[in-house]
């Protein structure tokens, strides 16, 4: 059976959630919902429901280093312990990784190894939701590194419980999600191992670009290169 990923959350870094917060309702007209605390890596979230058809159960994710919680043992997801990352999020959030689910993410994880590509092992974790208590694994390397600069996916696979399926309507809608990158061919072959569908791809400096219907109108939002 031939693998298929699809586009599961944007991952918005923020300096904190009260910036993440600020910055939601100044570019995109509204308040995120409630999120949760994720203990094991020491951060929290803030989330959006941003599904089409096109793009089903996708939500935006804006997540901050909790400085509340313990520190975790390992280092954190999406390169949120580089020092680099951290410097430009502290002047304001941006897009720096999308993450795809897949009906096996050991599959995934196993078919980008076979290319070279070390996806990282797989994380359980859990949070309380609305909807209950979601349960996923997630692919996460030690060294917490997304890897081609945010553009190809983490992998996740979710329990019985999607979060999307508690996530109010805000009245967002992803658009399309497009990556820029100097190794084009290398992450065009990267998705077609995984099957991931609803991504495009040209070659071009490192750049992640979301397009997002929202109250104020369409809206771009984008890594730059970080």
């Amino acid at each position: 059976m031939s693998l298929i990923s699809l586009v599961d959350h944007l991952v918005v870094a923020a300096d904190s959630l009260d910036q993440g917060v600020q910055w939601c309702e100044a570019t995109l007209g509204v308040t995120p919902g409630a999120g949760g605390e994720h203990a094991l890596m020491g951060t929290h979230n803030r989330v959006l429901r941003i599904a089409t058809l096109e793009y089903p159960r996708a939500y935006l994710e804006i997540i901050a280093i909790n400085s509340a919680a313990r520190p975790p043992t390992r280092k954190r997801w999406f390169d949120m312990d580089d020092p680099a990352l951290q410097h430009q999020v502290h002047e304001r959030p941006r897009l720096v990784h999308f993450v795809a689910r897949t009906a096996s993410a050991a599959a995934g994880r196993q078919a980008l190894r076979l290319m070279g590509i070390e996806r990282g092992p797989l994380v359980a974790a859990e949070r309380a939701s609305p909807g209950g208590l979601l349960r996923w694994q997630m692919s996460v390397r030690r060294d917490g590194q997304r890897l081609f600069y945010g553009g190809l996916p983490t992998l996740i696979e979710w329990g019985a419980i999607h979060p999307a399926d508690s996530m109010t309507d805000a009245g967002l809608a992803l658009r399309s999600l497009h990556v820029c990158h100097p190794r084009a061919a290398d992450l065009r072959a990267a998705y077609a191992a995984v099957g991931l569908q609803g991504v495009t791809v040209e070659e071009g400096a490192p750049n992640l670009i979301a397009i997002l219907a929202t109250p104020k109108g369409d809206m771009t939002i984008e890594s730059g290169g970080t």
